[in-house]
């Protein structure tokens, strides 16, 4: 259930000071799961890529962010499982608080699961992502088409748990990794030093 799943998450938070989603009345709604990629100008800056499994979504620290580019391999790092609300949280997370720093919703939509046993047969997206690869194809604002994220590194006392992101199939041209600092919300059209200091965007995705 997301009471246990969202432990660590809130476990992490204090909602008195942040205005993150707590994620009590989190339902699935149905339909084609969700996928979000968020810009995070936390201590280092990074892009959470999430996809909804179930009742959370599953999350991963992207430094690099994703490519559009199959030829390059994004380290992403998991973190821990968010609520689905998170899909639409853009705004500061105050200092002193995990996490702390500026949001945007760089892009969002919905993902198809793709992965597939050695005969072809469907596989359970969420047991694929346990056994280590999972495949799908993103439905997004910015990001289209088919992505694997495989693990090569298990969890442990020797250090954390990696895995690669990377675009399958053809390049698409100039739709790369864009600059963060420059980069505008798909929700509001606002940078991330539009969203820290309160004004407004342009609608420009």
């Amino acid at each position: 259930m997301a009471e246990d799943r969202l432990r660590t998450y809130r476990g992490k938070r204090d909602f008195g000071r942040t205005g993150e989603p707590s994620g009590r009345a989190t339902a699935d709604g149905g339909g084609r799961p969700r996928f979000v990629v968020q810009i995070h100008d936390a201590r280092r800056m990074h892009f959470d890529f999430r996809l909804q499994v179930g009742d959370v979504l599953k999350s991963w620290s992207v430094p690099k962010g994703p490519s559009a580019d199959p030829a390059d391999k994004r380290l992403a790092v998991p973190t821990e499982d968010h609520p689905l609300e998170y899909e639409d949280f853009e705004g500061v997370i105050p200092k002193g608080e995990y996490g702390g720093g500026t949001v945007i919703v760089w892009d969002h939509g919905t993902y198809e699961p793709l992965s597939h046993d050695r005969r072809g047969r469907p596989v359970d997206f969420a047991d694929s992502l346990e056994r280590g690869h999972a495949t799908f194809r993103l439905h997004g604002a910015k990001l289209h088409g088919e992505y694997a994220l495989t693990r090569f590194r298990e969890g442990g006392a020797d250090g954390e748990e990696a895995w690669l992101l990377v675009r399958k199939g053809p390049a698409r041209p100039g739709h790369g990794t864009p600059d963060p600092r420059r980069a505008r919300s798909v929700r509001t059209g606002r940078t991330l030093a539009q969203v820290a200091a309160g004004t407004g965007g342009d609608g420009a995705p």
